[in-house]
């Protein structure tokens, strides 16, 4: 039985995924950069930004990394205002989760500041009692972000669930022991998801409770 529910963010939680397209483009812009392709940008959410702008811009000079970094923060703070809704039935289902004694977690590609200023934006912090962000350990798929996840909620790994919408979140799973569900109307298509065998598919947010219910039962069952 799952007692850890650890969640990506941006294209898991929130929708950001425009949002995040917009700002890198216009971070690139601002430089004399080559502009990155919408497609290229999407397949990098999730990853932590100094590796992200390296897979965008290859062979970018150490350098120019914070310039991007800041003009990118920039945009995504101030510049832009594309719209980042919560996907469909979020709080909700986070409601409904802690009501039920769901311990709840967040492992994300974000930042820090950006992470504690979104969870005070959505009033989302609330629902989690611990997180990790890129910039306080290694990025994604590497492990050993869920790795300090558990070690600090005392969880073991097979206590505890990965959801996430990119290979970076499935991969990060496999690799720390943590079973995944792999949502599908995030970055990456669930075609590239598959691979990582999630043990469940979602197409909305809401479909969580439900299948962690329905897991339960089956468990208890079984048991």
């Amino acid at each position: 039985m799952y007692t850890l529910l650890i969640f990506d963010w941006d294209g898991t939680i929130i929708n950001s995924e425009e949002r995040i397209i917009s700002c890198m483009r216009s971070a690139s812009q601002d430089l004399d950069l080559p502009l990155p392709h919408a497609e290229a940008v999407r397949n990098i959410i999730g990853l932590g930004l100094p590796e992200a702008i390296r897979a965008l811009i290859p062979g970018i000079a150490d350098e120019m990394i914070p310039r991007v970094r800041e003009r990118y923060a920039f945009h995504y703070i101030e510049g832009d205002q594309t719209p980042t809704p919560l996907f469909p039935g979020v709080e909700e289902t986070l409601l409904r989760l802690q009501d039920r004694g769901f311990r709840m977690a967040v492992a994300t590609g974000k930042n820090r500041p950006g992470l504690n200023r979104v969870f005070e934006q959505t009033g989302l912090g609330k629902y989690f009692e611990l997180s990790r962000c890129a910039d306080e350990t290694t990025s994604k798929p590497d492990p050993h972000m869920l790795h300090e996840i558990l070690e600090e909620a005392q969880v073991s790994a097979r206590q505890a669930l990965m959801v996430g919408d990119t290979e970076y979140d499935l991969e990060m799973g496999q690799r720390a022991g943590v079973a995944t569900a792999a949502v599908s109307y995030g970055a990456h298509p669930i075609h590239r998801l598959r691979p990582w065998r999630p043990v469940v598919e979602l197409n909305h947010f809401k479909e969580l409770e439900l299948w962690l219910t329905s897991h339960t039962l089956m468990t208890d069952t079984v048991d």
